[in-house]
């Protein structure tokens, strides 16, 4: 099967470099004049996927937003999946998984073996019971196509202090993740199919990520402060790999599905621009 990272180097090169979020939040709802219920998120998950399933490279649902609503939100994330997946679109799930051993391999067969009725191209993973801990998942993505974003620099500030604390051989535990994703990649063409999470607010990291051969997801761009010139200051020389991330900022245009179009095709020039190299 062909690998994520050549999958997703494609779909960047016909879609263009922007991923787009489906969080289905309760202010959201009440913005659309959806009630917080199941038939909102219904409605709410349904509109995304028409008005930008077929012109957007990856759609990342945020699994928690589904699952609060128990089995039928569940039922309602896969069937969003399945018709992100027929308008051709990746779709990564945001779950931020981590564990060990069955518990791991659990996760990983229920969202990257391509019989669970949840699979998808691409899931996000926590490193922080180690990265080897997430072995599993990189081993059945390897198997049947699919990918995995690893927490690396995150925008949320309570981060810092776990992310960029020293380990013994002077590296930030984030460096370390870098490096342990950049030697999953090695060598891999057009890339790696292992990606990292590194926010788009938190500035200049002071971290090496030229190695990393793979995918950077890059989200906090619009309502969470960052803007996409912000992210020549993240990444650097390493601009080439980031797929810009937007939630609230294009969801907010909703649900005119004309207007989410319209919002999703200014973020994607502003990205555009912006990983040029140009204003």
């Amino acid at each position: 099967m062909e690998s994520f990272g050549a999958r997703l180097h494609r779909a960047v090169s016909e879609r263009g470099p922007l991923c787009v979020g489906i969080d289905p939040h309760p202010g959201l709802l009440a913005r659309w004049g959806l009630d917080d219920d199941v038939r909102g998120l219904e409605r709410f998950a349904g509109t995304v996927v028409d008005a930008l399933g077929d012109r957007v490279a990856v759609v990342k649902p945020q699994s928690a937003f589904f699952e609060r609503f128990g089995a039928r939100g569940a039922a309602i994330l896969e069937s969003t999946i399945r018709q992100l997946r027929n308008c051709g679109s990746l779709v990564l799930l945001d779950v931020k998984r981590g564990d060990i051993g069955s518990t791991v391999a659990a996760y990983a067969s229920a969202y990257l073996d391509p019989s669970s009725p949840m699979y998808v191209d691409a899931v996000t993973a926590s490193p922080y019971l180690g990265v080897g801990s997430l072995a599993p998942m990189f081993e059945l993505a390897a198997a049947h196509g699919g990918g995995v974003f690893v927490l690396a620099l995150t925008s949320n500030p309570e981060g810092a202090a776990v992310q960029r604390a020293r380990a013994a051989d002077g590296r930030t535990v984030a460096q370390t993740v870098i490096d342990e994703i950049s030697q999953l990649n090695a060598g891999a063409e057009p890339m790696g199919s292992f990606g990292l999470v590194v926010g788009a607010t938190i500035g200049a990291t002071g971290h090496d990520l030229s190695s990393v051969n793979g995918p950077l997801l890059a989200p906090g761009l619009g309502a969470q402060g960052a803007t996409a010139s912000d992210l020549r200051v993240v990444f650097g020389s390493s601009l080439p790999a980031v797929l810009p991330s937007y939630s609230r900022e294009v969801l907010g245009a909703g649900p005119d599905v004309a207007a989410l179009r319209a919002a999703a095709d200014r973020a994607l020039a502003d990205c555009r621009s912006a990983l040029a190299g140009s204003d």
